[in-house]
């Protein structure tokens, strides 16, 4: 059984990182979307930007300003399902506040042989593993400092980085995300 820890446990980290914040985001869709507000902005078709009084925002922006680096990889389905076009939408306010977005067909990530789960990595020393159930609750994260499961994290990063396409580009291939 994984030492699953509630993810509030680890937030400390996306401020007290050295360098870099990395994620893989593997999931079809989140159940903390649908009950984001801006679900229902979503499905009235509204456009998302940065917003300073967004915490996430802030944080990416202060983080960025102080020369770290914000990146994740999104792996989308061709098409794309409601929940990973909600994340395509409001992934771009951001991106305007700093964060580096790129996304993938998932077709793509199983030809590389990437992770089928989500994870933050940090500094390439400290991985933090999701657990989510099929309805896509996060039930908890696993804080993993061992070298070889970091070390394959390090290496599905720089896979899917290399094959990644970013935010605005790949909206272009995806008629009708936004």
């Amino acid at each position: 059984m994984r030492n699953l820890i509630p993810f509030e446990d680890i937030t400390h980290l996306f401020e007290e990182f050295e360098h870099t914040a990395w994620r893989l985001e593997t999931q079809r869709g989140y159940a903390s979307d649908q009950q984001s507000p801006n679900w229902d902005r979503f499905l009235r078709g509204e456009q998302f930007g940065y917003n300073s009084d967004n915490p996430w925002h802030a944080n990416v922006r202060k983080q960025t300003q102080d020369g770290k680096r914000y990146e994740r990889v999104r792996l989308v389905d061709d098409p794309p399902t409601e929940g990973q076009r909600f994340l395509l939408a409001t992934g771009l306010g951001n991106v305007e506040a700093g964060e580096d977005i790129r996304s993938m067909h998932r077709t793509e990530a199983q030809r590389l042989k990437l992770p089928d789960y989500d994870f933050w990595l940090f500094d390439s020393r400290s991985l933090v593993k999701f657990a989510i159930d099929g309805e896509g609750n996060t039930l908890g994260v696993e804080l993993i400092e061992d070298p070889a499961q970091v070390l394959a994290a390090c290496q599905a990063r720089d896979a899917a980085w290399h094959y990644a396409v970013p935010t605005t580009d790949f909206q272009a291939q995806v008629p009708s995300t936004v």
